[in-house]
């Protein structure tokens, strides 16, 4: 089971290395980060991740996994990025992404007529890349798996190890890494959250990246998806 991870600047650490950790013990399970060369990749985290390979040598995959990040439109306007996942996407066994990951799958024409997640913050924009949004969790449409926000990458990797080998084998690995969340405030979604602390990421999503809803539309535009 070959899984490939798009590594690229600006994406979430959190988005690639959680469900990164959880699915590389599926059986068999090779991981590579991929970007376009070999280098120290900058994550919104501030410390950087060195890719295991390059576009050229991961030609094809079993498994695709779309990380989102602060970093995604600039992904959307990479055409080495797009090509190389309009190359292994539609070969893959598994086409699948965590956050805003599924936006740059759509962008690459790979969630279209396609049920799709993201994060709760930019579910409006999944149907602008020709997707059905739908806010859960983990979504299921044939063999696309979209996670929502960050820490849904290990809930979706925990489905998608199920899916692949079985409830057992997904039992085994989330015991073996001892996920069993008890988080100290019950806030983690919009309607748990209330509008006031909704309002403050706002605020706080919209001064680290100006503009990003903006450049996303006009990559739509660009792309055909929107007039």
């Amino acid at each position: 089971m070959h899984i490939a991870f798009l590594l690229f600047p600006g994406v979430t650490q959190l988005d690639l290395t959680a469900p990164a950790q959880f699915l590389s013990r599926l059986p068999g399970a090779k991981v590579d980060l991929v970007w376009n060369r070999i280098e120290p990749v900058p994550t919104d985290a501030g410390f950087s991740i060195l890719p295991t390979a390059t576009f050229a040598d991961v030609p094809h995959t079993d498994l695709l996994c779309v990380p989102g990040g602060m970093g995604i439109a600039q992904v959307i306007d990479h055409p080495a990025a797009l090509a190389w996942i309009r190359q292994v996407g539609p070969e893959a066994e598994w086409v699948t992404s965590v956050c805003t990951g599924a936006l740059v799958l759509g962008a690459a024409g790979l969630l279209r007529g396609y049920r799709a997640t993201t994060h709760w913050a930019w579910h409006d924009m999944l149907s602008m890349f020709g997707a059905e949004p739908v806010a859960a969790r983990t979504v299921f449409d044939r063999n696309r798996v979209t996670g929502g926000g960050v820490t849904a990458g290990i809930d979706f990797a925990l489905a998608l190890i199920a899916r692949i080998a079985g409830d057992d084998h997904a039992r085994a690995v989330q015991l073996a890494l001892e996920y069993d969340p008890a988080p100290p405030f019950d806030c983690g979604s919009p309607g748990k959250a209330g509008p006031e602390l909704v309002a403050v990421f706002a605020e706080r999503a919209n001064r680290l990246a100006p503009g990003r809803k903006q450049a996303l539309e006009a990559s739509a535009r660009r792309l055909g998806f929107i007039d």
